[in-house]
């Protein structure tokens, strides 16, 4: 898997080195590995996760609401970047509205016009964005809680559940090749998965965590974002999720 240094990604995203630091000490893009020597290495899973940050600071979303966004077990990569091209296209409309109303200005109509700076439309599409969240989780005592958690979080803890989150993705990776999903080792990992969850989101039942396990395999928009990690990562960790909550049922 090819790497890219710190500054190569300055390079290929616009994003200055010092950004590129910051995000990595707030837990918000952490590199693939550190060197002995201290230098940061990135994957093609980092540049995806940093291209969806630039996508959200361009629609105006803080770091502290990205980091939420992102580090949420549920987290719908696919779904997420639909919405974001929704925003996008309602914030060039408006662009769009604005270069209209200067060219007006600039050939001497003097109408005082503030239609253009409107931004209804962008309001219903974030208005939008949560509804469809609390539609799909609003509902459970899982989700309520989950909000209530991660509103309190700042950048060092998000640092500390990004990372733990990274490390439990990579060490099923590391399994999936040498071991079955319905080994032990498999089912102490699904355990370790669930605990994270009930730690720093909601009480992640059996119950909860087969249903997540569930989506991750047969959502393909889940499937994609897990497999950032590892090709067919999703598919092992949903049967290891599996055979885990149907041992200890």
């Amino acid at each position: 898997m090819e790497k890219y240094t710190v500054s190569q990604v300055s390079g290929l995203s616009g994003v200055s080195v010092r950004t590129l630091h910051y995000y990595d000490d707030i837990g918000l893009l952490k590199p693939a590995e550190t060197t002995d020597a201290g230098y940061r290495l990135y994957s093609g899973s980092e540049l995806s996760r940093l291209q969806e940050i630039l996508f959200l600071r361009e629609l105006d979303f803080d770091l502290k609401e990205i980091g939420a966004v992102m580090s949420m077990p549920q987290h719908d990569g696919q779904k997420a970047l639909s919405r974001q091209k929704a925003m996008l296209l309602a914030k060039i409309e408006r662009l769009n509205r604005l270069i209209s109303l200067i060219d007006n200005r600039m050939k001497g109509e003097d109408q005082v016009n503030f239609s253009a700076f409107d931004m209804k439309k962008m309001e219903e599409h974030k208005a939008k964005y949560k509804r469809e969240a609390e539609q799909r989780w609003g509902t459970s005592a899982a989700y309520k809680e989950s909000i209530k958690r991660t509103e309190a979080y700042g950048p060092e803890d998000w640092t500390v559940i990004t990372e733990e989150a990274k490390q439990l993705y990579q060490k099923f990776a590391g399994l999936m090749a040498a071991q079955p999903p319905d080994g032990a080792e498999a089912h102490a990992l699904a355990k370790q998965w669930q605990e994270h969850i009930t730690k720093y989101y909601y009480p992640c039942s059996n119950e909860i965590l087969a249903g997540l396990g569930e989506m991750y395999a047969g959502d393909e928009r889940f499937r994609s974002n897990i497999d950032q990690y590892a090709e067919g990562l999703a598919e092992y960790m949903s049967k290891a999720i599996s055979a885990y909550c149907q041992s200890a049922g």
